[in-house]
């Protein structure tokens, strides 16, 4: 699925959101690619109600297995190429991985098409 340099707004709960006007919130340039890479990662297989074949396949990697940091960086990496606008990924930094409840935390930096810097925290 095609990203664009537009979509909509998500809040913290990643939910929509208003504007100040009352309209539905639209995000645009560098924070709207940001927020598509955050969104690729956050997709699990079967999630996605039309695209059941799009996303991490989480349950293939990590279902009974001790979580590998070095898998699940290759995994967010390559939902980060995903997203369109994304011309490189510069890094996937995993700051905490908790086995145990599989919380990660963390930032992915990538550089746009556009050659603009940006990092999306896990």
């Amino acid at each position: 699925m095609a990203h664009t340099r537009k979509t909509l707004l998500l809040d913290r709960n990643w939910d929509i959101c208003l504007d100040k006007s009352g309209r539905i919130a639209v995000a645009d340039g560098p924070y709207a690619t940001a927020q598509a890479v955050a969104n690729e990662c956050r997709l699990f297989t079967n999630d996605a109600y039309f695209e059941v074949d799009r996303g991490i396949p989480y349950y293939l990697i990590a279902l009974g297995k001790k979580l590998s940091p070095s898998v699940l960086r290759a995994r967010l990496r390559d939902a980060a190429y995903l997203v369109e606008d994304v011309e490189d990924v510069t890094d996937v930094v995993l700051e905490s991985l908790d086995t145990e409840t599989r919380k990660v935390t963390g930032e992915i930096k990538f550089t746009s098409v556009e050659g603009e810097n940006a990092s999306v925290e896990l």
